[in-house]
Parts: C-alpha cells; sequence; structure tokens
C-alpha cells in the first residue's frame, strides 16, 4: 500500500464537505492524474518495445538469471551445430545435452564423443558458481569437438531451431538450478529452471518428429524425510525437505504426464551425491578442499543426539556409465505429430554408490590427501533442506541398464585432490 492508500490515523473523524467547488477540484484533478499517467504508460511501452535490451543481457532479477540467451542462427552456426551433432560410429545416437558447460554434462558429453555418437551441447552459463570453471569446461570440450550453444531450456524458438537443424535421437537433459540452500535465497530460480524450464523442453520435444527418447537428470533429494535404508526407487517420495526436492519431484510427476499424453520415452535417474574432478565448488567436499588448504576452519554438521551425518558419495565416472546405460537402453518414443500413437517407456533409476561414508571420515580422507589438518567445526545439522543420510539401493540400475559402481571415496578423492591442485595451482590448464 502506498502512501496515497493509506487511510487516516483516526477513521472517521476527518470529514470534508462536498460543496459545488469541491467537485470541480477534483474533477480537473482527476483529469490531470489521468493524463498523467497516460504519458507514463506510453513512455513505458515506447521503452519496452524500441529500448529494450538484446537477448544476449543479463536481467537483473536474479531468480531469472538462467533467461540469458547469446545471439545464434545463421548458416556459420547451423554448420557448426551439425558438425557438433554427427554421429561418427556405425550404431551411434544423435544426443542435445542440456546444461553441458555443467559438472555432469561436461563428462557425460565427452564420454558419448569418445565413443562416436553426435553431441551437441546447451547451457546458459548462468552465475550461480564461478562461470569461468563452465567456461574452462567449455573449453576442454570444445577440443574433444563438442560445440556449445550459449542459450537457455526456457527459449522455445531457440530449441525448436536446434530441432530444425538436427533430428536428436535423445536428449541428455541436466540443465537445472542446484543445491540445496541456495532454494532458500532464491526460489524462484528453481521453479524457472527445474519447473518451467523442464515442461518447455517437453513441449518442443513432444512436437518433433521424430520425437527423441530423453534421459534426464532427477535427485536422490526426493526421497526427503524417508527414512528407510536403503532408499528404493519404490519408496515414498511425497516429503521433500527442500524447494530443491520438491521441483525435482515434481519433474518426475511431470515427466509421468508426458509419457501418458504424447508418448514421450521418459528416464529419471535419481544421483547420489556425485564428486570428482571439474566438480561443484557448491559440494562439501569441494569447498572441504578448498579452506582446508587456505587455513580457514570448516564446518561439519552432525545430527540430533551427536547423530552421524552420512552421504551415498558417487565418482562421476561411475555416473557417466549409468547415463550412457540410460540412454543406450531408452527406446523410442511412440507419439507423432503430439499425439501418442501406443504406450511408451517410463522409467527411474537410482544411481548411487551403495556405500555410505560419515562426512567426518570425508574430513579425515582428504587431510590425509592434502597433508593438512582440517579446523574442524562441529554444528548441529540446520533446518535448511539438508538430510542426515543417504544410501542407494542400486538394484534396479544394476538389472536394467547394467549399473555397477566400482570407485570407492578414497580412489574417487584422489583423483579430485589431483585435479584441484593441478588446475588452481598450475594456471588452470588442468585437463581431466
Amino acid at each position: 500500500m502506498s502512501l496515497l492508500d493509506d487511510p487516516p490515523s483516526t477513521p472517521g473523524k476527518f470529514k470534508m464537505e462536498k460543496s459545488p467547488y469541491f467537485h470541480r477540484v477534483r474533477w480537473h484533478s482527476s483529469l490531470a492524474k489521468l493524463t498523467f499517467w497516460s504519458f507514463v504508460f506510453l513512455g513505458l511501452i515506447f521503452i519496452f518495445f524500441f529500448r529494450s535490451p538484446p537477448s544476449g543481457s543479463l536481467p537483473s532479477d536474479p531468480s531469472r538469471r538462467s533467461l540469458r540467451t547469446s545471439g545464434w542462427g545463421g548458416s556459420a552456426w547451423e554448420k557448426r551445430v551439425r558438425s557438433s551433432a554427427k554421429v561418427r560410429s556405425r550404431n551411434g545416437i544423435s544426443v542435445l545435452v542440456t546444461g553441458a558447460a555443467g559438472f555432469v554434462g561436461t563428462h557425460v558429453s565427452a564420454a558419448l564423443k569418445r565413443r562416436g555418437d553426435g553431441v551437441l551441447g546447451l547451457d546458459n552459463f548462468n552465475d550461480y558458481y564461478d562461470p569461468s570453471l563452465k567456461r574452462a569446461r567449455q573449453a576442454l570440450l570444445e577440443r574433444t569437438g563438442v560445440y556449445i550453444v550459449e542459450g537457455d531450456i526456457n527459449d522455445s524458438a531457440l530449441l525448436k531451431k536446434l530441432f530444425e537443424v538436427v533430428a536428436f535421437t535423445h536428449v541428455m537433459h541436466l540443465a537445472a538450478q542446484a543445491g540445496v540452500r541456495y532454494a532458500m535465497e532464491n526460489p524462484g530460480s528453481y521453479v524457472h529452471s527445474n519447473i518451467a524450464g523442464f515442461v518447455n523442453l517437453l513441449e518442443v520435444c513432444k512436437s518433433v518428429n521424430p520425437q527423441p527418447a530423453i534421459v534426464w537428470a532427477s535427485s536422490s533429494s526426493v526421497y526427503g524425510l524417508n527414512t528407510k535404508v536403503p532408499f528404493s526407487e519404490r519408496d515414498r517420495t511425497d516429503q521433500p525437505a527442500s524447494l530443491y526436492a520438491a521441483t525435482k519431484k515434481a519433474g518426475e510427476e511431470i515427466a509421468h504426464t508426458y509419457n501418458h499424453i504424447y508418448g514421450l520415452s521418459l528416464t529419471g535417474l535419481r544421483f547420489f551425491t556425485v564428486y570428482g574432478p571439474w566438480g561443484r565448488p557448491d559440494m562439501a567436499y569441494f569447498f572441504f578442499t578448498r579452506d582446508i588448504l587456505k587455513g580457514k576452519s570448516i564446518s561439519i554438521f552432525e545430527a540430533a543426539n551427536h547423530g552421524t551425518v552420512a552421504r551415498d558419495f558417487t565418482y562421476i565416472d561411475d555416473i557417466v556409465r549409468g547415463c550412457l546405460g540410460a540412454l543406450d537402453t531408452a527406446e523410442k518414443s511412440t507419439g507423432s505429430g503430439g499425439k501418442k500413437r501406443r504406450p511408451a517407456q517410463l522409467r527411474v533409476f537410482n544411481l548411487g554408490n551403495t556405500s555410505p561414508v560419515p562426512v567426518t571420515e570425508l574430513v579425515s580422507i582428504l587431510e590425509r590427501l592434502l597433508k593438512v589438518k582440517a579446523k574442524r567445526n562441529i554444528m548441529k545439522l540446520p533446518r535448511n533442506g539438508d538430510v542426515q543420510f543417504t544410501h542407494a539401493n542400486i538394484s534396479l540400475a544394476q538389472r536394467e541398464i547394467g549399473y555397477k559402481p566400482t570407485t570407492d571415496l578414497q580412489t574417487g578423492l584422489k583423483k579430485f585432490v589431483r585435479w584441484y591442485l593441478n588446475y588452481y595451482s598450475g594456471g588452470k590448464k588442468a585437463s581431466g
């Protein structure tokens, strides 16, 4: 409510005689106001239509950061897109990888390219964490022949254009707003990316011909407050502990809807605490490493009554094999022209390591690898979306897509630390 709308401090005690003179003054005042606001409105229209910023500029509202889209189109651009997406093996597939400059996206894109598949990346390079790390991943992929289009999954025109240029057989949808705690700062970004963005992608996919098969990243966070362990795909997922988890759960329901109505083949992958080289700086293993090396104290959470907080840490190479297994076993979508012809495949798999490790043990391993003693600050687990433990039952993924993790935490962290030291102390010229 503005000051002009504020009522008197003592309602009912203020009156003015409504003389003819008063009515004339009020009428002229109203006309002046109408004229003034008309000019303001016309001015805003002029600014919006004739002075709007280019599509590549970054909106000021942080919840809309992911709307950034760089210039695209033209014969040279299309040629680059086709070249990147060209299949170079006999039985290869052509894959659009969203979030290709992200942690998992980079590794999956590189693995697909190595085996001869066609790969085109899509990423908006937002600043949720250091964009320079994403640019370094982009440079790494470009050396392997993978082109990343800079754009947003909410940009329908761009997505339609990509499918016009390339008839993708598969979509590996990894673009999302990640992080559990950040949802308390910027909730809109999660709805924008994880729900609206996913729906926009599915809308385009259900309308193209042929429809692609879609594999997408859900999350172990959907298990929320579930206390039954290990977590199975059959367990309840209706008690999310964070907005991030709620948006991922919503994604699974949306996937079911588009599968049921339009015949899209959809496979959701519930990742369990992925770590490794080229990882995300907002993850505990990453910023613990940074702060231990800087001599800063690190906060280690414990549950009620000094309970242990543990995670099913899963190494990136194991996750990549799970993603490729899901892509290779994905059946074709069954729709055409936006209409379902027959039932289509709908799957959800846990991708974890099946060996939960206490966070205190994670820190001990890092201390040994870094040869630096951590300054530990033990704190109670806050009510910000974090859960006490995660533990994956992977029997379904083992049976259906041949998923079999092989990397223990000690081995995986050793590889991460080697990359970290090389990247941050070696002029950021590390390789995978």
